[in-house]
This record gives C-alpha cells, structure tokens and sequence, in this order.
C-alpha cells in the first residue's frame, strides 16, 4: 500500500476577517499550531475550511499560506470539491503548482452521480492530476456512497492511495479491509467514530476538533498506536462530548467558536453561515468551557 497519509491530519478551517477577506495571519498560526502538536499532514479547504465559499484562486491562496506554514514538516493536501468534473480536474492540475502533496476529493457536487458516473468522475481527476489521491465518501452530506465493492473496481487507478470514510457507520472499515485488503489507506473521517475505527484497522483520523483541541487529537492517536488502550479511552471520553460538535450542520461555527475560546482562531464565517448566537451559542460555549475546565493531564507517549 503506497501513501503518504497517516495519523492525525487536521481538516482545518479558513480564517476570515470581518470583511469576509482571508485571514492570512489566523489562517497560518492554527496550522502551526496544530504542526507544532505533532499531527501528521494538513488537509485544506474542505467542508470545514468552508470551500463552498471559495473561489479556486483563494482555494490556491489558502494552500500557499499551509505550505509556507508547513515548511515542509507534513504534507499539505488540497480538497477537491466542485461541481464540475472539469473543474475539479483544472484544480488538480493547478494545486501541484502550488506546493500540495496529494488531494482529498468528493464527488461531484449537487448532482447526485450513479455508480458509472461516480467512477468517471475519481477516474477524470485522477488522470488529470499530477499528485496521489484520498477519496472522501460522505454518503450521509454528499449523497453518494462509494461502496467497498466501487474502490475494488477502481482500484487499477495508482493515484488513488487512500479512503476518507465518513459514512457513519464504523462497519465500513471491517468492510472496505475485507474487500480492498490493504490496497488503501483508510482514515476516518467522523470525529467521534475515530477510536472505534482505529482499532478496527483504520491508518488514521481526518480531524475536526483538532483544530481547538490538537495536543488531546494527537495524544489519542499515539496512546492507540501504542496499545496503551485505557488512557485512550479516558482521554476520548472526555472528549467525546466536544467530537459531537463535529457531526452537525454547524459543524463550522461550532468549531471556530471553540478555536476562539481557546485562543487558536478567530469566529468570521462567510454567508450564508453567521456566527452562532442566542441559547444555541450559550449551549455550545458552557461544552466547551466545561471541557477546558475539565481538560485531564496528556501522558507522556
């Protein structure tokens, strides 16, 4: 199994400033942060980095500043996530330039692709793209499944190394091994199924909260790879409420605020997101303020 991708790799978010431009200065100092905690790569512009709102230049403007952050310590990823093939095989074709070291790519946007069309579009990317691949399968946001049995169909394509899986359910990882073998990668991608999928042989965890919470994401990872099972279980206890703001519609909001409070971001969305407010607010900030005060003591891995 050849791929570059493994452990904790932050999905992280775009800083905005009030005026909804990009805050190059927050943007780069959370990806240092979460580097400096020992994560594994960084994957940019995804649904949280909230690329529905981006524009390819500043998709490319966000990947320059993650790589000059990285200097080089962990691979950059890009996401691909657009509407059209075409476009998305442009963007392959582009991020090389800037520094990326593989994509993490959806299927095609709002138009719900049949198995035959769903393969078409990985295969397009694939051969437009200069670099190795992640797929990322969110039956549950995007409306396709990318079954075990489709990435045994596509296997035949090198670029695609390795698997996002978010479909909700952990089975998946006892499935897609069963069927591809080691063919892949794996990494889960639902932040409060990430133990449970670790242990079923999943590579690594595609992280959300990590962005607020990185020295905790890293140290759960590292205690599971080391087999010292039971303080990762406490430590993902503690945890879970925070992962549960992960799965959400608000999943944005919800982790700006926490990368806000804990001095590591700033909370600007760009519509038509707004800022959380009122009781929905006031039920976020008490987890999360409740987690900082609770914060348990990270072993020495």
């Amino acid at each position: 199994m050849a791929h570059i991708w493994q452990g904790v790799m932050p999905a992280v978010t775009t800083k905005f400033n009030a005026d909804f431009s990009i805050d190059r200065a927050w943007t780069k100092k959370n990806i240092e942060a979460q580097i400096d905690a020992g994560v594994d790569g960084i994957i940019v512009c995804g649904s949280l980095g909230e690329a529905s709102t981006l524009s390819l230049d500043e998709k490319l403007e966000v990947l320059d500043i993650a790589v000059d952050a990285s200097r080089g310590r962990v691979p950059v990823l890009l996401t691909i996530a657009e509407n059209s093939t075409l476009d998305g095989c442009r963007q392959a074709e582009a991020g090389a330039k800037h520094g990326a070291a593989g994509y993490m790519v959806l299927p095609g946007l709002r138009y719900l692709s049949d198995r035959r069309e769903t393969l078409n579009h990985f295969r397009m990317v694939a051969d437009a793209s200069p670099l190795p691949l992640m797929i990322y399968n969110n039956p549950l946001a995007y409306g396709v499944d990318m079954t075990p049995e489709m990435f045994a169909e596509i296997a035949d394509e090198a670029k695609i190394v390795a698997i996002k899986e978010s479909c909700g359910d952990v089975r998946r990882v006892t499935d897609l091994i069963n069927v591809v073998g080691d063919r892949y990668a794996i990494l889960c991608g639902v932040d409060n199924l990430a133990m449970e999928a670790m242990l079923m042989g999943a590579h690594g965890w595609v992280a959300g909260l990590v962005c607020a919470f990185p020295h905790e994401t890293v140290a759960i990872y590292r205690l599971i790879r080391a087999g010292r099972l039971e303080e990762a279980r406490t430590l993902y206890r503690w945890f879970a409420p925070l992962l549960a703001l992960d799965v959400s519609a608000k999943l944005v909001q919800n982790i700006k605020l926490a990368e806000a409070i804990v001095g590591l971001g700033t909370e600007p969305v760009r519509p038509p997101r707004l800022p959380l407010a009122g009781a929905e607010r006031e039920a976020v900030e008490t987890l999360i303020r409740h987690a900082i005060e609770t914060r348990p003591a990270l072993p020495q891995i």
